[in-house]
């Protein structure tokens, strides 16, 4: 069964760095896109970044721009997401999840698409 497992939030000052890491097991994600989306009470869930199965291309939201890259490496089976100038309004917990279409883009547009969730890790900017 396959599993993703999120690590590395925490608590961190405004203009501090994070980097999450989402480990998947149970099966192998490396034909797949990943993403990182996020969450906060009383709001929808946001894509914040997503990266396709080889890591060619990516996306991220306007909102972290410049700020975070996602990244990924197929050997560890590992999905990363680098965020530096964190921010209170980043505040929020973080999912990564898999792509279920093989190969798949258009990632803002399938986000349903993503059938596969990690459990999520608080991140939390103080000002």
């Amino acid at each position: 069964q396959a599993q993703l497992v999120e690590s590395g939030g925490g608590l961190v000052q405004a203009g501090g760095s994070l980097r999450l890491s989402c480990a998947a097991s149970g099966r192998t994600f490396s034909n797949y896109a990943l993403a990182w989306f996020r969450q906060t009470p009383g709001k929808e869930r946001e894509l914040v970044a997503a990266i396709s199965w080889n890591g060619g291309r990516t996306y991220h939201a306007d909102s972290v721009k410049g700020r975070f890259t996602i990244s990924r490496d197929n050997d560890k089976n590992t999905v990363y997401l680098q965020m530096n100038s964190l921010q209170p309004e980043d505040t929020a917990v973080y999912y990564c999840a898999a792509d279920t279409i093989r190969y798949g883009i258009n990632w803002f547009e399938r986000q349903r698409d993503f059938g596969y969730w990690g459990q999520g890790t608080q991140v939390t900017v103080s000002a």
